[in-house]
């Protein structure tokens, strides 16, 4: 009777704590998102201290905007969501169920786990080298700003621009955010010179 009443309360109380215990609700910073499933829109917790992103784009700048767009969120958010289901994650223990104790093989692999490494790669290709790489440290690792400089001799507060960029061209490749024309070309001539004086 009293384990039918505990599991009644947990039902009840609200979603983002009736999947994690009391404990870890108290120690993480819970939310809750939308994200695409092959069924539709579905309501999940998360935890908003994971995600550097998530940390960009609830802080403000100087100019009290966020200091990553929703669409530059939203898109590093879906490059780290086909990291995930493509199962690149780097494998920190050992896996006793694989014969070769390595990655899964060919034969193993899920069509969602293909289609997802496929849509990955394009988008790292669409980026490009210079912004591949911090992409995938803060979107796809998790890392902090604050490391990739570090780790990659860069000055103080430049990974933020730098991912911001990336950030820009990964949303133009998602479709997030309209492309514009291509940029006219102004040159300076004598003749425009000489009907100016």
């Amino acid at each position: 009777m009293a384990h039918s009443a505990r599991r009644r309360r947990r039902l009840a109380q609200p979603h983002s704590t009736a999947e994690v215990d009391a404990f870890r609700a108290r120690h993480l910073a819970l939310g809750e998102s939308e994200i695409m499933t092959a069924e539709g829109l579905a309501r999940v917790t998360i935890d908003e201290g994971e995600s550097p992103l998530a940390w960009l784009a609830r802080r403000k700048g100087r100019d009290g905007r966020s200091l990553i767009s929703a669409e530059q969120f939203v898109a590093g958010e879906r490059l780290r969501a086909d990291f995930t289901r493509g199962n690149l994650t780097p494998r920190v223990t050992s896996n006793w169920g694989a014969p070769t104790g390595g990655r899964s093989g060919p034969g193993e692999m899920t069509d969602v786990m293909v289609a997802s490494r496929q849509r990955f790669q394009h988008a790292l290709d669409a980026c490009g080298p210079e912004f591949s790489g911090i992409l995938m440290d803060v979107c796809c690792f998790l890392r902090g700003l604050e490391d990739v400089e570090r780790e990659r001799g860069w000055p103080a507060r430049s990974a933020k621009v730098v991912l911001q960029l990336g950030l820009d061209r990964l949303a133009r490749h998602y479709g997030l955010v309209a492309t514009g024309g291509a940029a006219r070309m102004r040159s300076w001539n004598a003749e425009a010179a000489g009907s100016a004086g």
